[in-house]
């Protein structure tokens, strides 16, 4: 029998419940501003129909923040079981930034989550809209501190090595402000609203289509695809501004996600091909001459490096780099175009009779997930053979244990997520389905309802 690689499966590990734990704070991060909006709607024109939405949409975000909250905290142990050397060499850097996420982001959230949650008939709407907010604000927060930590392992700063290869914070305003983390903050803030507004926008399309809800679903869908008009092209400015910033700091990982071999001028953009590493070349190459200069470096003939300027140890496999950058571009791509489709249609007065376009947007609504997946992995992988780019190698940071211990876990994550989480996802799913005009009232609603109810003529209620 092989003998079970301790380093590869450790990274599939961490691929998998990383990958799996993603999907939701992109989801409510974009949910939880989207709610401040909606009570800020309702308080500002007293429509109920706001509150409705709101209410509905309240308890899917309940239920995505708790599944997101359990599945991150299996990526805090897997340091300690897994990555125990990076832990050791690395954790006075990054042990204090996640810490800071739990004492700030999610003691703000836990805080008044509760009162979002349960007090909106209990307190008055202004301490609700506060107590909305601030679960909203908290969400940026701890976005803010994991990519302040993500990104110094992407382009480590502010530290310095000690005599054991221990590493140090020297700067924690150069560490926390690393040079990749304005973009990647940014660009993962604005992929999580256009992913919500994609979920959102789709999902009030089922309902038009459906007949149910409909008033809601008009609000919902229109209050998504004006998010995504505006927000889908500003988000491929941030991205060309991200990736002026990998070619300064990460080249390596430019010429994996680009499959660029040698180094050239006027380098074309390679649409498709096949990249083989061990041969250094590409297969079915299908390119755009001096495209790929222009991007990259905004020049015709601006140079771009190519993988075997580096040494082989440390070249990044570019194979999912490739794909995963193309998958990613490719729904930005769909995700501009149907915010102009919908632009079109919505100034037209088509919008919501365009049932062809409702069904699109039905169709399309899941991709923003995809979109983030596929960044993830071009930032992650592309990273390689780095934990800590240019500083620590992920062999050495991986922990001294059997590979088969590692395959053992892993079998049971995959059996204990698709248990736990599969129920959650179908408990949401029922939430979905039920419109949030066919939301049966809380008991409080209820009592209200039959304190006003005029008495029949029999004396019953």
């Amino acid at each position: 029998m092989p003998e079970l690689d301790p380093l590869l499966l450790s990274r599939i590990q961490f691929a998998f419940t990383i990958s799996f734990h993603i999907l939701f704070p992109s989801f409510t991060i974009g949910l939880a501003a989207w709610l401040l909006v909606l009570e800020i709607l309702w308080l500002r024109t007293g429509k109920a129909i706001y509150a409705d939405i709101s209410r509905h949409w309240t308890k899917i975000f309940a239920v995505s923040f708790g599944m997101g909250v359990v599945s991150g905290v299996v990526l805090s142990y897997q340091f300690g079981t897994n990555w125990s050397e990076f832990s050791r060499l690395g954790g006075n850097v990054v042990g204090p930034l996640m810490s800071y996420e739990v004492l700030t982001a999610f003691f703000l959230e836990a805080g008044f989550l509760g009162i979002m949650l349960f007090g909106r008939e209990r307190v008055p709407k202004g301490v609700h809209l506060f107590a909305t907010a601030m679960v909203a604000f908290g969400t940026l927060i701890s976005a803010f501190w994991i990519l302040s930590a993500n990104s110094w392992m992407q382009t480590p700063a502010g530290y310095s090595v000690g005599p054991d290869g221990v590493l140090h914070v020297a700067s924690w305003r150069e560490a926390i402000f690393n040079p990749s983390f304005p973009y990647r903050f940014a660009h993962m803030v604005a992929a999580a609203y256009l992913t919500t507004s994609f979920i959102v926008a789709g999902i009030g399309a089922w309902y038009i289509l459906r007949n149910r809800s409909v008033a809601h679903g008009r609000i919902m869908l229109g209050m998504g695809l004006s998010m995504l008009i505006w927000l889908a092209p500003l988000q491929l400015v941030i991205g060309d501004l991200h990736g002026l910033n990998t070619r300064e700091h990460q080249p390596a990982k430019i010429a994996a996600l680009e499959a660029h071999w040698e180094t050239e001028k006027g380098a074309p953009l390679i649409l498709f091909a096949i990249p083989d590493p061990k041969a250094e070349t590409n297969h079915l190459e299908i390119a755009v001459p001096k495209l790929g200069s222009l991007i990259l470096t905004h020049e015709w003939d601006g140079e771009i490096r190519g993988l075997k300027s580096f040494p082989p140890e440390d070249r990044p496999n570019p194979i999912i780099p490739f794909f995963a950058f193309r998958i990613m571009v490719g729904i930005g791509l769909i995700m501009i175009a149907v915010g102009i489709v919908g632009s079109v249609l919505w100034l037209t007065g088509r919008l919501y009779a365009s049932r062809w376009f409702l069904r699109t947007l039905v169709w399309v609504s899941p991709l923003g997930f995809l979109a983030v997946l596929s960044g993830w992995f071009v930032a992650e992988v592309g990273r390689q053979p780095w934990v800590v780019y240019g500083v620590l190698r992920t062999a050495d940071a991986v922990s001294p244990v059997p590979g088969g211990s590692v395959l053992t876990s892993i079998v049971l994550f995959v059996l204990v997520y698709g248990v736990v989480f599969g129920a959650g996802l179908y408990y949401m799913a029922k939430l979905v389905s039920r419109g949030p005009g066919e939301t049966p009232p809380t008991p409080e609603e209820e009592d209200a309802d039959l304190s006003h109810r005029p008495m029949a003529a029999s004396g019953s209620p």
